[in-house]
């Protein structure tokens, strides 16, 4: 398909940001190439991310998902792979459908390959994300930066994460690199890796290295296997108390809180901010085969 432009709009959830493609059809032929050139903050746009906004019954992974949730979050990392799932998107990509008269403030669910998430507009500006419940493998985990190496939590919440608690959050490095996992075969796709430290009772702070992103100034699925892992740490679990529990967690791009109930559902609270709009330059457009 040939096209001599492309809208877009720019978006970040906690410093988590995103180039937003609205095409409800499924027109687009997002290649990995073309992803991984709109993110590049020199070359492109600039993002973590890509969220393309697709009806999910334009979509053939989410047709099925059509009589619950009206749109489809295709998202893609950085580099152009594809991921499950990604919470300051989610958040981010409901901002976009208010934005874009597809919804109102207060509730809606959104299609995700991680299934479909349902959400709630505050008018406030805060957006919660119900994230659903996280899975806990048994697999022992050890995360190892340079000389350094600290058991993890294996935490799943679509998505693999791997959760170290550490001394400083300085110990993680420049995160340039995915930090190794051992045993490899345990994320046989990769893996986002956590790191993180104590700020005072249920509050926390975390760097994150995202598969497929690098070091991210925020990371919603992140924060919440971070609460999961601390909330057992902690031994709070709301399966064995009753009780609902909240965690703070603190990340470079800004605060997320997170709060698991007894049932096993998660649910984050934070921003989410769009910040521009504009078109691609046809030219430019040729050069990432769009055209």
């Amino acid at each position: 398909m040939t096209q001599t432009s492309l809208s877009f709009l720019k978006g970040h959830g906690t410093e988590n940001d995103f180039v937003i493609v609205p095409d409800p059809d499924n027109a687009v032929d997002l290649t990995p190439a073309a992803v991984a050139r709109l993110c590049d903050r020199r070359a492109g746009i600039g993002g973590d991310g890509v969220l393309h906004v697709v009806r999910s019954a334009a979509h053939p992974e989410a047709a099925h998902m059509a009589g619950e949730a009206e749109w489809f979050m295709d998202y893609r990392n950085s580099d152009g792979s594809i991921a499950e799932m990604c919470g300051n998107g989610v958040r981010v990509f409901a901002r976009y459908l208010e934005h874009a008269g597809h919804a109102e403030p207060g509730d809606l669910a959104v299609a995700t390959r991680g299934g479909v998430k349902h959400v709630h507009l505050d008018k406030s500006g805060d957006v919660t994300v119900s994230m659903g419940s996280a899975a806990l493998p048994d697999e022992q985990v050890t995360v190892v930066v340079g000389d350094r190496a600290w058991p993890a939590r294996n935490v799943n919440m679509g998505n693999p994460h791997a959760v170290a608690f550490v001394e400083s959050l300085d110990h993680a490095g420049k995160l340039l690199e995915a930090p190794r996992c051992s045993p490899a075969e345990v994320y046989p796709d990769g893996v986002n890796v956590e790191f993180v430290v104590d700020r005072g009772p249920r509050h926390v702070a975390m760097r994150v290295h995202e598969r497929g992103s690098g070091e991210t100034r925020s990371c919603g699925t992140g924060a919440c296997a971070v609460a999961v892992a601390a909330i057992r740490r902690d031994g709070l679990d709301p399966a064995a108390t009753g009780a609902p529990v909240t965690y703070t967690v603190d990340l470079p791009g800004g605060t997320l809180y997170i709060t698991e109930h007894p049932d096993g559902r998660i649910d984050m609270t934070g921003p989410a901010v769009i910040v521009a709009a504009g078109e691609f330059d046809p030219s430019w457009l040729k050069e990432t085969a769009f055209a």
